[in-house]
């Protein structure tokens, strides 16, 4: 059973910068795409940014030029660097991994973290 992880969530200030780690249990050499969504409260859970085995990326509109994803093959982790950070990014955010981005054909998620953008 493939296990995701999620750490570096938190409480910062607007224009403030977190970073989000996913551990994953086995080799994400084997994970075509790993991704990051999430859900912030009475709305959709939503596709944040994307990374294939390629090394392309995908990210929302939303986050372009604001958020980079990374995965680091050698340590199984995949990250998701935040900067200037807005009260709308507020939300649980969620790692995840299979084939493609869409949320409903992915069998992998971590349990999720906590991301509160506040002054």
């Amino acid at each position: 059973q493939v296990q995701l992880v999620e750490s570096g969530g938190g409480l910062v200030q607007p224009g403030g910068s977190l970073r989000l780690s996913c551990a994953a249990s086995i080799s994400i050499v084997s994970i075509y795409t790993m991704g990051w969504y999430r859900q912030a409260p009475g709305k959709q859970r939503e596709l944040v940014a994307g990374i294939f085995i390629s090394g392309n990326t995908n990210y929302a509109d939303s986050v372009k030029g604001r958020f980079t994803i990374s995965r680091d093959n050698a340590k199984n982790t995949v990250h998701l660097q935040m900067n200037t950070l807005k009260p709308e990014d507020t939300a649980v955010y969620y790692c995840a991994g299979g084939y493609g981005l869409d949320p409903s054909r992915l069998p992998f998620w971590g349990q999720g973290t906590q991301v509160t953008v506040s002054s």
